[in-house]
């Protein structure tokens, strides 16, 4: 994980780094305090930034390749992108342009935050077998409705505040969490998945047979960032395929059943570990478990005791 922090009053300066950290662009400032600040953090395939500008600034950027998104707190984000006059305001959490397309507007006065990821993870998360092939894109840069845009804000929020910021935060737990992101921004903006016709499932493709390579496939990867389209490709159907053959013979999700052998693998874990070389936090991080609260209900509800008491010797 990479934390960089950037803070200047010099527009040049600010330019400058705008157009290293984003993609190249020019800026104009007013009035005379021009302070930006930015601290960002990334992983391999995400990175979160924090911004603050005590001033207006204006910009006209080049393309971004990455799935941009803009999470408003206070001031207002004017889009002039050929012509138009798009503004947001607090609270907002948007798609700032389409990738690969230029774009300009106006930033007054703002504090927000800026998350970007690949665009593929759109694809790799979506649960389509739609007759119309290639990647999943989002068509429209506002939420779908204010519940879509509130759910939106907070997966950010969690991610930037309680996932990125622990030490361990690499590996499977922000792998994890880039997914889960990826999945809530298809949810909440509207996109290429959504309302798709999909194709009927051959029930030969949601059998027996596919459950069991799909099983076999997590069972033997759980440790590894891998997804809904890694499973249906392990199978060889696909990913609404591997969906129906869990629900018809398992009763659950393919990601569902992940969650629950990653979850003994840490029981397991837990069981093995001593206290006073391992933690609890370190094992649920170490297996994709960044909210703390959510493992110790789904740990409570499987083993019935606290993941503590399995640490300490003195539940199951």
């Amino acid at each position: 994980m990479e934390t960089l922090r950037f803070d200047s009053s010099d527009l040049e300066a600010t330019e400058a780094f705008m157009s290293r950290a984003y993609t190249p662009m020019r800026i104009g400032g007013r009035p005379r305090d021009t302070r930006a600040r930015v601290v960002r953090t990334a992983t391999e395939r995400i990175s979160v930034d924090r911004l603050a500008l005590d001033f207006t600034m204006a910009y006209d950027a080049g393309a971004l390749n990455r799935i941009t998104l803009l999470t408003l707190h206070t001031g207002t984000l004017a889009n002039t992108t050929e012509s138009r006059d798009e503004v947001y305001g607090p609270g907002e959490s948007f798609l700032i342009t389409q990738p690969g397309r230029p774009y300009a507007g106006e930033v007054r006065a703002a504090r927000y935050t800026v998350t970007m990821f690949d665009t593929g993870l759109l694809t790799e998360v979506a649960v389509t077998g739609a007759r119309t092939p290639g990647p999943v894109v989002l068509t429209g840069n506002r939420a779908v409705d204010p519940a879509a845009n509130r759910r939106l804000g907070a997966t950010v929020a969690f991610l930037r505040d309680h996932v990125l910021v622990e030490p361990d935060a690499g590996g499977l737990v922000a792998a994890t969490a880039v997914r889960h992101l990826a999945a809530v921004t298809l949810a909440c903006l509207p996109n290429s998945a959504t309302g798709a016709e999909p194709d009927r499932v051959d029930s030969r493709d949601a059998g027996g047979a596919t459950l069991r390579r799909a099983v076999a496939f997590i069972e033997d990867n759980a440790h590894r960032d891998i997804g809904l389209a890694d499973v249906a490709a392990a199978a060889y159907v696909t990913p609404r395929a591997a969906q129906y053959a869990f629900s018809r013979h398992a009763g659950t999700t393919p990601l569902g059943y992940l969650r629950r052998v990653r979850l003994d693998r840490a029981h397991a874990e837990l069981k093995a570990a001593a206290p006073s070389t391992t933690t609890v936090t370190a094992v649920a991080m170490k297996w994709g478990f960044a909210h703390q609260g959510r493992f110790a209900r789904a740990y409570r509800d499987a083993y019935g005791v606290p993941p503590s008491a399995t640490l300490r010797g003195t539940g199951c």
